[in-house]
């Protein structure tokens, strides 16, 4: 199998300006949008958690814990930043005649916010999106990062971001492993997790390529195209005035291929450049599409809502935003900065 190129193309060219992020916790926050309201009665007990410097399976674990119930019957809609501020809703299965204090569940680093009942458990996937606020320090090019912050209102390449491919991307070289034949692995969360891996690269390859060869805001014959805030697809059979015209007003969006099993949506020109780009690694997606994944599609776009910038003085800078559901902050953040850790920084 051949290597796997990560340098991914900048949609607005490399910034040359710098900053430091996650210096403390209090630096990244994130606050999860549900997208719905608990009815208020039924045999699982929602719970809105404020958690600082600790990650969602954790707290999730804890939770069984004190509830004695088994891990199975937690439920969370969305994982979150462990090195971050980040509110979010758990799901508990508990009979309503148990009744729990939860000042006693978490302590310095968990906080229940608030509870209420609802019929059914909370899902993976059962949200609509994420709101942020993160502090930008030692801002090195101030004037740029204005600059870009009104060329990203347009929408940045939605990458799948580094916390999909884990620390030095051992994420994706587990799932290859996986596919490989090389690697056992029994428990089904983390084996889920390395196969999406690898199918995460591959959309961020197309997506990189399209860039690269101009034609991010280009369409092609046969191009599946996403309607934004929504997950329904068309496809562009011929390139008529009035959705080319769309599609640069972001009323509809170019996707990418989430590898797998079945007839790809794209067709025509599209599907074969698509073929093109992916040629190499044929290998891959064939044993991809034996687990039985099936053929999906992702915005190419990620336009932040709400995007704005305050700044405490020049070197010090507050980004807020909103993202739907699936994207990832530091998407947004590579194309306006070259954002690095308190680590890297100091040269650890």
């Amino acid at each position: 199998m051949s290597s796997f190129p990560t340098q991914y193309s900048y949609l607005y060219g490399k910034p040359e300006g710098s900053a430091l992020i996650r210096s403390c916790n209090e630096d990244f926050q994130v606050i999860e949008q549900l997208g719905f309201e608990p009815e208020g009665e039924g045999e699982h007990l929602f719970l809105y958690i404020r958690k600082t410097g600790e990650n969602t399976d954790w707290v999730a674990r804890q939770l069984a814990r004190f509830c004695q119930i088994s891990p199975r019957d937690v439920g969370y809609a969305g994982k979150k930043d462990r090195h971050a501020v980040t509110e979010q809703w758990f799901s508990v299965a508990l009979p309503q005649h148990r009744v729990l204090n939860w000042n006693l569940f978490g302590g310095d680093t968990i906080e229940v916010l608030k509870t209420v009942r609802h019929p059914r458990k909370l899902r993976l996937g059962a949200l609509q999106g994420n709101r942020f606020r993160l502090c930008l320090r030692d801002v090195s090019h101030p004037e740029e990062l204005l600059a870009r912050l009104e060329l990203i209102k347009q929408g940045v390449p939605n990458y799948f971001g580094e916390q999909r491919f884990g620390q030095d991307g051992g994420n994706l070289q587990k799932g290859l492993e996986l596919l490989r034949g090389e690697r056992k692995e029994r428990q089904r969360a983390k084996k889920g997790m390395y196969i999406s891996a690898v199918r995460s690269w591959c959309f961020n390859h197309l997506l990189s390529q399209r860039i690269d060869q101009k034609l991010w805001d280009t369409l092609l014959i046969g191009d599946a195209l996403m309607l934004t805030g929504s997950k329904s697809t068309f496809v562009a059979e011929v390139i008529d005035p009035e959705t080319v015209q769309r599609l640069a007003d972001g009323d509809v969006n170019l996707t990418g291929a989430m590898w797998g099993r079945g007839e790809p949506l794209n067709i025509a020109d599209s599907r074969q450049w698509e073929a093109e780009q992916l040629q190499p690694w044929s290998e891959v997606l064939e044993r991809l599409e034996h687990l039985g994944l099936r053929q999906e599609r992702r915005s190419l776009r990620l336009q932040p809502l709400g995007l704005e910038a305050e700044a405490e003085s020049e070197r010090q800078w507050w980004l807020q935003f909103e993202l739907p559901s699936g994207a990832f902050a530091t998407s947004v953040l590579r194309e306006l900065v070259e954002a690095k850790t308190a680590e890297q920084n100091t040269g650890e």
